[in-house]
């Protein structure tokens, strides 16, 4: 069985990675892609988003520029982390152009199409998804899933110590998501452990041209690895991809969720009711737990499947 997903993503070093998956797997047709701002502006996210499906042979893949900005404020971006640019490696300036439709339409245009036929995955700053939920209130009644990567339900951040970076950057649009998009959630509670070993990175950094860009992308910073306690970096975004490709490697548990929007330190913040101590139903699947191995097994087999490709 094939996925057809549309891609929301701000690459970022770890959506490369999610990309170089999706396009890799048989199990994964990517549709469509829209970017927005985060891990670093949105004109380098879209140039990024561009050159990595260049550098695959995948310029086929529709790309659609999105939000500049957050709903609120300005988007905190990531470049240290990530590298000049917005991420790590050497891309070429993509020969292509995003599409005309801003990313929110080109997400309702794709739901419209395929209907229950697509999934929507955002790995980032959830403003693009909020903004296709306000033209399409319908949407998650019209696709397949709605897929998230942010949020850090039961567990410390990794932006403050409450919020995770993805809902810290436009926590506004997070809260719609969550509020009216019944999505499935993977946030740090499970991605913290969707990790490479360093004998991974040199075997991707020793690949031929132009798979060698995959271990630079996998290479985080010491400071970012010891986030998630331990040195085998954890590729949040794929987590996701990962998944769908084999839904054995996230454990997901429902439960009502909310975001705090108001500043200081609990802006981005999940509200979790992990105890049940409120009436409120469930509104989202939240993931709760990740098998590091088979996340590692569904990624070798994916880049595997580029190489191949």
């Amino acid at each position: 069985m094939v996925t057809r997903v549309h891609l929301d993503v701000d690459p970022g070093s770890d959506d490369a990675v999610m990309i170089a998956m999706a396009l890799g797997h048989p199990s994964i047709e990517v549709a469509s892609m829209s970017t927005v701002g985060g891990n670093s502006t949105v004109d380098n996210t879209t140039r990024n988003a561009l050159a990595i499906l260049e550098r695959f042979d995948r310029t086929d893949v529709p790309v659609a520029r999105g939000a500049s900005e957050p709903m609120e404020g300005t988007y905190d971006t990531a470049e240290w982390i990530h590298g000049e640019n917005g991420i790590r490696g050497d891309l070429s300036e993509p020969s292509t152009e995003p599409v005309e439709a801003h990313g929110a339409e080109l997400i309702v245009r794709q739901a419209r199409e395929h209907g229950d036929d697509i999934t929507i995955v955002a790995v980032g700053p959830m403003t693009n998804l909020a903004m296709a939920l306000q033209l399409e209130p319908s949407l998650p009644d019209m696709v397949d899933g709605i897929y998230l990567m942010g949020g850090a339900a039961t567990v410390a951040g990794n932006k403050t110590p409450m919020a995770e970076a993805n809902f810290h950057n436009d926590p506004v649009a997070a809260s719609r998501v969550i509020q009216s998009g019944r999505p499935f959630m993977a946030g740090l509670d499970a991605t913290h452990d969707a990790t490479v070993s360093g004998e991974m990175i040199d075997e991707y950094s020793g690949l031929d041209e132009p798979y060698d860009i995959v271990g630079p992308w996998l290479d985080y910073p010491d400071e970012i690895k010891r986030l998630g306690g331990g040195m085998d970096p954890a590729i949040h975004d794929a987590a996701v991809v990962a998944h769908l490709i084999d839904p054995a490697v996230l454990t997901f548990g429902s439960y009502y969720l909310d975001v705090e929007t108001t500043s200081g330190l609990c802006r981005g913040a999940v509200v979790c009711d992990e105890r049940r101590v409120t009436d409120n139903a469930p509104n989202a699947e939240v993931a709760v737990a990740a098998d590091t191995e088979r996340f590692r097994s569904v990624f070798e087999e994916a880049i595997d499947g580029l190489l191949e490709g």
